[in-house]
């Protein structure tokens, strides 16, 4: 599983590179009230890297937390013994 990750990462990074390297003719871009003329690597190159920390960012806030192993596993015995003994 660990390759195929890896290997699926370069295959991307890759691509991408290919597509940067193809576009580098110049491109009227605008943001908001904006507006610039800038070489399209520029832009393809921004775009890729503000996705990249979007993607790093939201995956710290969504990280989701869940029961250490140990934690799990003392749950229902601790009940158990709770119950069993309180009488």
């Amino acid at each position: 599983m660990k390759r195929a990750k890896i290997a699926l990462i370069i295959t991307l990074s890759l691509a991408l590179m290919a597509v940067i390297i193809q576009n580098t003719g110049p491109v009227m871009s605008r943001f908001l009230w904006f507006s610039a003329e800038i070489p399209a690597v520029v832009l393809l190159m921004l775009t890729a890297a503000s996705s990249f920390v979007l993607g790093l960012v939201v995956a710290l806030f969504v990280k989701r937390e869940e029961p250490k192993p140990e934690e799990k596993e003392r749950e229902p015995f601790n009940e158990y013994t709770e119950r069993t003994y309180k009488r």
